[in-house]
C-alpha cells in the first residue's frame, strides 16, 4: 500500500518492507476522532480503507472543513518535521483502517532516503498552494463561486461523468466554503432544478458545466 502513496513511491521495495514492519494498523468506526487540534502527538497516518475529514473548530462548535481524505492519502505529516501541537482535528466519516508510522521510524527512513525527503517537501508545497487558493477563494469569490469550485474540486471522473462520491451533507459543504447551511441548500436546490447537478443520498453528479454566476 505504501508504494501507492506518493510520498513513499520512490522507496526501494526493501525499504518499504522495513518501514511497513515498523508500523501498526488500527480500525476505527465511523465518527471516531483520530486527532484533536492541539494534541501533542507525532505519528503519520496512512489511510488504507475508509474516509476522514480534517477540520478546525472554535469553542462554540463551528467548523471549517479543510480536507476530505480517502484510501492512499495521509495526514499528520507536519508532526514529523516539527514539535508543534496538531494544527487540525481529524474524524472518520466511515469505518476506516489506517497505518500508523511513528516519528522515530519515519525519521530513520528519511535519513536513509533522500527522495523521500523531496517527496515530503513537494507535498507540503502543494498544501501551501492549496491553502493559498482557499484564502483567495474566500476573499475574492461569492458564496456561489466557492460552492461551485468546491464541487468541481471534489468530483472524480467516473465513466465520463464528474461524480462526488463522498456522502456530504449541506452543512459539510457549508463548513468547507465558510457559508450558512441555508445559503448552500438554496444554491444546490437551484442547481438541481436547472439540471446542472443530480443528487442522491450517496453522491452528487455534475451533469454539465456549472454556470458562471448565480
Amino acid at each position: 500500500m505504501l508504494h501507492q502513496v506518493y510520498m513513499f513511491s520512490e522507496l526501494e521495495p526493501s525499504d518499504t518492507c522495513l518501514l511497513t514492519q515498523q508500523t501498526h494498523t488500527r480500525n476505527y468506526p465511523a465518527n471516531s476522532i483520530l486527532i484533536n487540534e492541539g494534541d501533542q502527538t507525532d505519528s503519520l497516518y496512512v489511510i488504507l480503507e475508509g474516509e476522514v475529514k480534517c477540520y478546525c473548530s472554535d469553542e462554540n462548535g463551528k467548523e471549517v472543513i479543510l480536507n476530505i481524505l480517502g484510501p492512499g492519502e495521509y495526514f499528520g505529516e507536519l508532526s514529523l518535521v516539527d514539535d508543534e501541537p496538531r494544527s487540525a482535528s481529524v474524524m472518520t466519516l466511515k469505518p476506516t483502517k489506517a497505518m500508523i508510522i511513528s516519528k522515530q521510524n519515519f525519521k530513520q527512513c528519511l535519513a536513509d532516503n533522500s527522495e523521500l525527503a523531496f517527496n515530503l517537501i513537494r507535498n507540503l508545497t502543494r498544501q501551501v498552494r492549496g491553502l493559498t487558493d482557499s484564502v483567495k477563494n474566500l476573499a475574492l469569490m461569492d458564496v456561489y463561486g466557492r460552492v461551485a469550485r468546491t464541487l468541481l474540486d471534489l468530483a472524480d471522473d467516473i465513466d465520463g461523468k464528474q461524480v462526488i462520491e463522498q456522502k456530504l451533507t449541506h452543512q459539510d459543504i457549508a463548513n468547507m466554503v465558510g457559508a450558512s447551511r441555508e445559503m448552500v441548500s438554496r444554491i444546490l436546490k437551484d442547481l438541481s432544478r436547472g439540471g446542472y447537478i443530480t443528487t442522491d443520498k450517496k453522491s452528487i453528479t455534475i451533469n454539465e458545466k456549472l454556470p458562471s454566476g448565480w
